[in-house]
C-alpha cells in the first residue's frame, strides 16, 4: 500500500495522471482489504475510512485532469461517503459537477462545503468568502442558462410570512413579466445566499420562482409544496405506471422540473419538510432513470444520494424519527447498489 501510494503520488507531481490514477485505484483496492494500518486487527474504522477518502480524492483530481467529469463525480461521491464532514471533499464534487455543466448541483455542493468550513474552521474568513464566490459564481451560472423558470430572494427576518410572499409575488410580476404563467414562493425551507459574513451575516430569503409553462410551473410547486415528495408524472412514489412513456416525459417534462428543483435546493440547507426529503426527492429521479433503462446513471445518482444523507448530521440536527427514516433511506440505497429489489421505506410512507 505505501509503495503503491508513493508511487501514485511521484506521477502525480509529474503531472501523469493517467499513471497516478493507477497507482491510487491500487492503493484503494489494498486499502479495501485491511491494509490500511500495521496490524488489521487493531484497525480504527475512522482511520480506514479518512485514508479510503484521501485516495478517492486524489483519483477525483487525476480524471477531473485527464478530462474524464463523470468518472470525478463517482469517486468524489464516494470520498464523501467516507469523510462527509470534510469541505474540501464537496469542493472536490462542486468542481466535477461544473465539468459536466450541472451548475445547480455544483452550487449545493459549494453551499454545504463552506457551511461546513464555517462550522469545522470558523476564523478563516478569506477561505469562506472565496468559497462564497464559487458558490455565487455556480448559482448565476445555473440562472444564466435557464429559459423556462427565472426566480427572485426577498429577504426575510421574523415578519408576517404570509405577507411577504404576497409582495414577493408583486414584485416578481414587475422584474420578470416574461414568466408570469406560475408563480410560487417555496413555503419549505428559509434560503440562504452567497453573500460575505461581513456584509449580511446571516441573512436569509424567501424564494420566488415564476415560469413560462403553467404546467411545468404546477408540477414544480406540487413536487416541493407536499409534506414528501412524489414525482411528478408518476400516479404513486415510484410506480411502474407512468402517465405517459417514461422517455417521453423526461424529454417534455422531467428534464425541466429536475432544473427547477435543483436549483432551489441550491440555496436551501435546512428544509421544513425534513432533512431527508431532498433525498427521496432523488430516489424519485433515480426510479425514472431505471424505466428509461439508464443503469449507470441510476448507480450514479443513488451514489450521490448516500453521500447527501451520510453529511445531513453534519449540517443539522436530526431527530430520533429522522434518524430512523435516515437509516433506512440508507439502507435502500446500499440495496438498490447491490442489486436488490425488495419493500422500499418510501412505498411504506407512500401507503400510510
Amino acid at each position: 500500500l505505501r509503495a503503491a501510494l508513493r508511487e501514485g503520488g511521484a506521477r502525480y507531481r509529474q503531472r501523469d495522471f493517467a499513471a497516478a490514477a493507477a497507482e491510487f485505484s491500487t492503493a484503494l483496492e489494498l486499502c479495501s482489504k485491511g491494509f490500511a494500518i500495521e496490524d488489521p486487527l487493531k484497525s480504527s474504522p475512522d482511520d480506514i475510512s479518512r485514508l479510503a477518502s484521501w485516495i478517492e480524492s486524489k483519483l477525483v483530481i487525476c480524471y477531473l485532469k485527464l478530462g474524464q467529469p463523470g468518472l470525478a463525480l463517482s469517486h468524489s461521491h464516494r470520498s464523501i461517503i467516507q469523510n462527509p464532514s470534510h469541505f474540501c471533499n464537496h469542493l472536490r464534487q462542486a468542481a466535477c459537477f461544473r465539468c459536466l455543466h450541472r451548475y445547480s448541483e455544483a452550487a449545493r455542493s459549494a453551499m454545504v462545503a463552506e457551511c461546513l468550513y464555517v462550522m469545522a474552521e470558523g476564523a478563516g474568513l478569506e477561505t469562506s468568502n472565496l468559497i462564497q464566490l464559487y458558490w455565487q459564481a455556480m448559482t448565476q451560472e445555473a440562472l444564466s442558462g435557464q429559459v423556462s423558470f427565472s426566480v427572485l430572494y426577498t429577504p426575510f427576518e421574523k415578519e408576517d410570512k404570509a405577507d411577504k410572499i404576497k409582495d414577493a409575488k408583486k414584485t416578481f410580476v414587475e422584474k420578470h413579466p416574461d414568466y408570469v404563467q406560475h408563480i410560487f414562493t417555496d413555503p419549505h425551507g428559509i434560503h440562504l445566499l452567497p453573500e460575505r459574513a461581513e456584509s449580511h451575516p446571516d441573512q436569509q430569503y424567501l424564494l420566488t420562482l415564476g415560469f413560462r409553462n403553467k404546467e411545468i410551473g404546477k408540477a414544480v410547486e406540487k413536487s416541493v409544496t407536499r409534506k414528501l415528495p412524489v414525482f411528478p408524472g408518476q400516479k404513486t412514489t415510484f410506480s411502474s405506471s407512468m402517465e405517459e412513456e417514461p422517455e417521453t416525459f423526461w424529454q417534455n417534462t422531467g428534464k425541466r422540473i429536475m432544473a427547477a428543483m435543483a436549483f432551489i435546493g441550491s440555496t436551501k440547507i435546512k428544509d421544513e419538510r425534513g432533512p431527508c426529503a431532498r433525498a427521496i426527492e432523488q430516489f424519485h429521479r433515480a426510479s425514472l432513470l431505471s424505466h428509461l433503462q439508464r443503469g449507470e446513471e441510476q448507480a450514479q445518482l443513488v451514489t450521490q444520494v448516500i453521500a447527501e444523507l451520510v453529511t445531513i448530521p453534519y449540517l443539522q440536527r436530526v431527530s430520533r424519527e429522522d434518524d430512523k427514516l435516515l437509516q433506512s433511506l440508507m439502507a435502500d440505497a446500499m440495496d438498490i447498489l447491490a442489486g436488490g429489489t425488495g419493500d422500499r421505506a418510501w412505498t411504506k410512507i407512500q401507503k400510510v
